[in-house]
């Protein structure tokens, strides 16, 4: 006995059923959010959403090369709905919200015909969570700044216009590496502290100094430094803003790992004990600063600094080619102890690019050397932000923070030493 459905009952039944559920999900949301409206107010009701939804696999399977009967079906449609507009606009009413799910509806049949079943399901799903998401959409919408949707605009340019036009070739002079990574590199680094910026911002508008002292380390640990230590300054110390700030630094070490693990994951591998160490002991001291400080019962105000830009990611790029030129240049002319000074001194900028360079290109040293650089250069780097936080919140505010992450800084240079002498 044969046990299987035809294929155009299948698609009729679930055409059938996706265009009720659909019906029945308007009901609830008219019920949820325009209880006090008048009868008129929505097109139709479950039976017009089922009617509609086998009209549309119907018509569509009549003439399924052509669509005619099922244009002239959507024609009509439209031409009920545009009647049914005019009387809303006498009543001062707009919204063409219920025209535009009926016309997701009456796709439902050519979408089970055409595409496997999860694409009219998907299309069901998303009505039902759109309806639903009517006061967190409003919410978001007067929260939103306008600079935000350039700023993505921004985001998808970089991602999805200029990365695949470039050439995935060698074709720039003693660079050991294509346009195209070259970008890529750019992308997700810019992904990275857009991600960050987007969660601070959006996702905890009511967070604690803690909270953006860890959020903040993800896309940019030294300005968080600087904001924590001028809002420490300003308030004359704090327990709070000092364990804040330390774990800006400690947050990091988990973004390094995260970002050579993308490029890198015999790095990854080798930075991931030393890292996650030093940020853990970050975070145990953070802890306790906030335990002898007591409750972060105050709302963090910091800068709304958008680290995406196209110039930022521009420089990036450039800085990013001319650290690896600079980088081959130094092993190849003084070998080792060559790259250990240069990562000592990059980590008093921004070690982004050195980073990349170490992760990415192909240099005459070993595995172990490129995983001390890093080390170095991160420990370096929190020297410099040990120094911002000093010159930033002053000496009597903020020396116990700048103490701990100098300290973090020199256990890891030393950790870096003693891991390469020990390979």
């Amino acid at each position: 006995m044969n046990l299987y459905l035809n294929a155009d009952l299948t698609h009729l039944l679930l055409s059938t059923v996706l265009g009720f559920l659909t019906g029945l999900e308007v009901k609830t949301y008219r019920d949820k959010f325009h209880s006090n409206s008048a009868e008129d107010a929505f097109f139709g009701t479950a039976r017009t959403f089922t009617f509609t939804a086998i009209l549309g696999f119907l018509l569509y399977k009549i003439d399924p090369h052509n669509l005619l009967m099922y244009s002239v079906g959507f024609i009509g449609i439209t031409l009920l709905f545009a009647l049914f507009y005019h009387h809303k606009l006498q009543k001062n009413r707009q919204s063409i919200l219920m025209y535009l799910v009926l016309i997701c509806v009456y796709t439902f049949g050519p979408l089970s015909v055409l595409y496997p079943l999860w694409m009219p399901s998907l299309l069901f799903v998303l009505i039902v969570f759109i309806l639903n998401a009517k006061e967190s959409i409003h919410r978001v919408s007067l929260g939103l700044n306008p600079y935000e949707l350039e700023t993505l605009g921004k985001m998808i340019l970089l991602s999805a216009v200029i990365l695949p036009l470039l050439p995935n070739r060698d074709i720039i002079p003693y660079v050991p590496l294509s346009p195209f990574k070259i970008w890529l590199a750019v992308v997700v680094i810019s992904g990275i502290s857009y991600g960050g910026y987007i969660a601070q911002k959006y996702f905890f508008p009511s967070k604690g100094y803690f909270l953006t002292g860890i959020i903040g380390g993800t896309y940019s640990s030294t300005a968080t430094t600087v904001v924590l230590a001028r809002k420490a300054k300003n308030m004359g110390g704090s327990w709070i803003l000092d364990a804040s700030i330390i774990a800006a630094t400690s947050m990091m070490y988990l973004r390094l790992i995260a970002v050579a693990a993308i490029f890198n994951l015999t790095i990854a591998q080798k930075i991931l004990l030393p890292f996650v160490v030093l940020s853990l002991a970050g975070f145990i001291i953070s802890l306790l600063f906030i335990r002898g400080g007591g409750k972060d019962s105050n709302q963090a105000q910091t800068t709304d600094s958008n680290p995406l830009e196209l110039g930022t990611a521009f420089i990036f790029a450039i800085l990013f080619v001319i650290m690896m030129m600079i980088t081959q240049y130094v092993i190849k002319s003084y070998g080792t102890s060559g790259l250990e000074i240069l990562s000592f001194i990059v980590g008093f900028t921004d070690i982004d690019p050195f980073i990349l360079s170490l992760l990415t290109g192909k240099y005459s040293v070993t595995v172990i050397e490129i995983v001390s650089a890093i080390m170095i250069a991160s420990g370096s780097n929190n020297l410099l932000k040990a120094t911002y936080a000093l010159w930033f919140g002053g000496i009597k505010e903020t020396w116990k923070s700048a103490f701990t992450i100098a300290l973090l800084g020199v256990a890891t240079i030393a950790w870096a030493f003693w891991i390469e002498k020990l390979y």
